[in-house]
């Protein structure tokens, strides 16, 4: 692989000549980073590697992109800027030298649901210009008029049919945010119906016994005697109901009726005039009612999400549907993936008339250049028309990816945050193109990976470790890649060279695979997924593997997950999937790499449920008893012993003016959450009973040095062993659950399932390999043998070579992405799937 900084090199020497090569860094204190200094080299990529919590993110976003985006606040009034002072300067002695930073972080926000891939790369800004400027529009009598320059020099155009003149749509009323919106949907291509399925959901029950469920949640209960005084009976199952009876239930008139009241909870009666809300109706009014999330949610679940009846999805209206280039609309264009489009834009200035053709090459270069990056990164299976919220978070970095390169900054750090997330091993060349391109421009580059075929392609790599948290935090090795390899304190250098690989798990061999039995799922088409037919042996380790956009999500989150589910309980299967035999399988558990809980107020603690534990044993201590202190007094949620600037959050938020609220650690606690009364309230050690420990005390540690100090509280000593054993003992029992990286979060929902008989499990993990250092990817496929050996049957979607190699059974789909995959192109052991010439990833096996 050519070296990233064949071109880079070249193109910042003459800079280098005249300013600072260099960042340096001196005494970097950010969480646990020992005082560390450092030197980045500027207009390289410089990659950061470290086994989890070895503090790599702390030297990259802790001290590099905090202190050099605050380069941007410069030009804030002084009130501001001394507020964001005191709540962005990174905990470091100096950092010299370093430029305004922007970050690409590891987890994009999830866009709201006007967001399309076309409008997050604004790619549709070009297309939405093409067909305004280049389009053939439609006259107010319905008469079709050829494109015409008259539209780019804003005169009217007029209809050669009719003779009428007229103004074509601007690019801003074909937009579905704007002008162009559908006025059924509001441009959000989805409207909401009342899910019939859901109105009765246990047709055992009378509706006296509360079988509709609406009339019991959103409506007075006394809609049963309404009903009863329309003819239905109300004491009898609801499946016993005649089919008029039950008409009457979903779609009766809403007539008047007089009815006696009985209350509740007196023997008094009124009566009373009520019209009939049938259970549709009483849904309907309850969502025009709504206004705001929490009432949403009490109608969410009587309603079904479709496609606009009126734009069919498209999220345009009418008007913004019509002009038409090279034969098509604006929603069919946004329809075509990205790869399609590329082609069809390259075509389209060929076929107008040729004073047309310079301005129509100028838009579609435009367009071209954006998606050219795209393509790139492995994008090309993504149609402009897809919801931005659906889109994996590798898919979602990327996009961000494409458009720093499009920006054609200069001077800037960008600070890439597991640039490698969801990419299979034919992207990653494409990625290490587009870094190059921002060096060329002059740029410089910081990217914490853990991918060898990237961090290989670094000018310079700074280790961090040598192990997690507390272990953590030093710089273990630095220099070029051979430098790495050559030092033997470099944790990462012998998988750089290939001296060491991933230890290898003791695997069923081919002809023993389908000895524990099989799964065998039978869909229809989804999406881009073709009907298929799987099947996954139990009680082994299989990995779902493909190109970006082959189908592994559809197929294993989309169908399987949810008829394994449905399976269990006796439910629905999905509407596409035609069977699933899985005799025995009780339990499906999806493991993804979701944040834990929304807000800080949950941590590792609580998660792992040691909290409660630990609060009852600090309130059987003499000093608690002394203070009157219960357990419930040790919460810091609610209790006694909360922070009382901070409400136990650890944290407060400033307002800042026209920024968004920044939040800064708590000036009272420190982050602790607790006031300082609980700092009195001490129980020994205990391996060092002369070490007596508080609540906060132990918050602040990790579960390893937290292990030690509880060793007398048998649960919880059993709970943080766990943690210990899934690799997760550098956590610090107060860390807030939403912060932790993908593979932690991963790793931490597993904690309550290690240690029980799993034969009626299936565990489902997407991208477990998210932010793990090839060590730690060695202590994931023991968690994954101890599930194994428990009975469990694991299902993993993944582009990790390491793991893929370790897996009892491969199933690979393909070949491509989107419409040119959605097959199972091979299957077998990794050596069978590695020997079949039709799988892209059989060929880096």
């Amino acid at each position: 692989m050519e070296p990233a900084h064949s071109n880079a090199t070249a193109a910042n020497a003459d800079r280098c000549q005249y300013g600072p090569d260099r960042i340096q860094v001196h005494g970097a204190r950010v969480h646990n980073l020992k005082n560390i200094d450092v030197d980045i080299p500027l207009g390289r990529l410089v990659g950061i590697a470290g086994v989890s919590g070895s503090g790599k993110s702390s030297l990259a976003l802790g001290v590099l992109y905090a202190e050099g985006s605050r380069r941007y606040l410069e030009a804030l009034s002084t009130y501001t800027r001394r507020r964001l002072t005191q709540a962005g300067r990174a905990s470091v002695d100096e950092v010299l030298h370093v430029p305004a930073a922007l970050a690409l972080h590891q987890r994009p926000a999830v866009p709201g649901v006007r967001s399309t891939f076309g409008t997050s790369t604004e790619l549709l800004n070009s297309l939405r210009l093409l067909f305004s400027r280049a389009g053939s529009h439609v006259c107010p009598n319905g008469h079709r008029v050829p494109p015409t320059l008259n539209v780019a020099a804003e005169r009217p155009i007029t209809c050669p049919v009719c003779g009428v003149e007229f103004f074509d749509p601007g690019a801003e009323d074909l937009a579905f945010n704007s002008g162009g919106a559908c006025p059924e949907c509001d441009g959000t291509g989805i409207v909401r119906t009342v899910d019939l399925d859901s109105l009765v959901p246990d047709e055992t029950l009378s509706i006296d016994e509360g079988a509709v469920a609406p009339w019991s949640t959103l409506m007075w209960d006394l809609m049963k005697q309404v009903a009863r005084e329309m003819g239905v009976r109300t004491d009898v199952p609801f499946n016993q109901l005649t089919p008029a009876e039950r008409d009457i239930v979903f779609n009766g008139p809403a007539e008047k009726k007089h009815i006696l009241y009985q209350a509740k909870k007196t023997d008094t009666f009124a009566e009373l005039d009520f019209t009939y809300y049938n259970a549709v109706y009483t849904v309907e009014n309850a969502l025009a009612k709504v206004k705001d999330e929490k009432g949403l949610k009490r109608v969410a679940r009587f309603l079904k999400q479709g496609a606009c009846p009126v734009c069919h999805g498209t999220r345009l209206s009418e008007a913004a549907r019509r002009p038409q280039v090279a034969g098509i609309n604006l929603a069919e264009a946004s329809a075509k993936t990205l790869g399609e489009l590329v082609a069809w834009v390259d075509a389209v200035p060929g076929g107008l008339a040729p004073e047309m053709r310079p301005m129509a090459a100028n838009i579609a270069e435009s367009f071209q250049h954006t998606a050219r990056r795209l393509v790139d990164l492995g994008l090309d299976y993504l149609a402009l028309d897809r919801a931005g919220s659906t889109l994996s978070t590798g898919e979602r970095q990327r996009v961000q990816l494409a458009r720093a390169v499009r920006n054609r900054t200069t001077g800037v750090l960008y600070v890439l945050d597991e640039p490698s997330i969801g990419l299979h091993p034919s992207n990653v060349d494409g990625l290490l193109d587009v870094m190059r391109d921002l060096l060329a421009d002059g740029n410089s580059i910081v990217m914490v990976d853990h991918d060898t075929r990237i961090l290989s392609a670094a000018d310079h790599i700074v280790e961090i470790g040598p192990g997690a948290g507390a272990d953590g935090g030093h710089v273990i090795a630095q220099g070029s890649v051979a430098q790495i390899e050559a030092d033997p304190a470099s944790r990462i250098g012998g998988f750089l060279s290939g001296a060491q690989s991933v230890r290898v798990r003791r695997r069923a061999s081919a002809e023993h695979v389908f000895d524990l039995g099989r799964i065998r799922l039978a869909t229809d088409a989804l999406h881009t997924v073709k009907p298929l037919e799987a099947d996954i042996p139990r009680g082994r380790l299989t990995a779902v593997t493909g190109v970006s956009g082959s189908g592994k999500t559809t197929l294993v989150l989309e169908s399987l997950v949810p008829s394994l589910k449905a399976h269990a309980s006796g439910a629905k299967l999905p509407a596409h999937v035609r069977s699933i035999e899985a005799e025995g399988i009780e339990r499906a558990n999806l493991i993804d790499a979701s944040p834990i809980g929304i807000n800080v107020r949950s941590t590792v603690a609580t998660y792992a449920d040691v909290h409660d534990e630990l609060r009852r044993a600090f309130a059987r201590t003499p000093d608690a008893k002394a203070a009157g202190l219960k357990a419930g007094d040790f919460s810091y949620n609610t209790g006694k012993l909360r922070c009382p600037e901070c409400d136990g959050t650890g944290s407060i938020s400033l307002d800042v003016q026209f920024l968004p609220d920044v939040d800064i650690t708590c000036p009272v606690c420190g982050g602790s959450r607790y006031a300082p009364e609980a700092d009195r309230i001490r129980r020994p050690h205990a391996d060092d009973p002369v070490d007596m420990v508080s609540l906060p005390d132990l918050m602040a540690r990790s579960v390893d040095e937290a292990l030690e100090a509880v060793a007398d509280l048998k649960k919880a000593r059993a709970r943080l062993q766990t943690l210990h054993d899934l690799g997760l003992g550098y956590l610090t029992l107060g860390e807030a659950t939403p912060a932790l990286s993908g593979g932690e979060a991963q790793r931490l929902k597993l904690a309550s399932e290690m240690g029980r008989e799993q034969e009626d499990a299936v565990f489902v993990f997407d991208e477990p390999t998210i932010g793990l250092h090839p060590l730690d990817v060695r202590t994931l496929l023991e968690v994954f043998d101890r599930l194994v050996e428990q009975g469990a049957t694991v299902v993993v979607i993944e582009h990790d070579l390491d793991v893929i190699a370790n897996a009892d059974y491969v199933v690979d789909l393909g070949p491509g992405g989107g419409a040119l995959g959605g097959r199972i192109v091979a299957v077998g052991t990794p050596e069978e799937v590695a020997a079949n010439p039709d799988s892209v990833t059989g060929r880096y096996l």
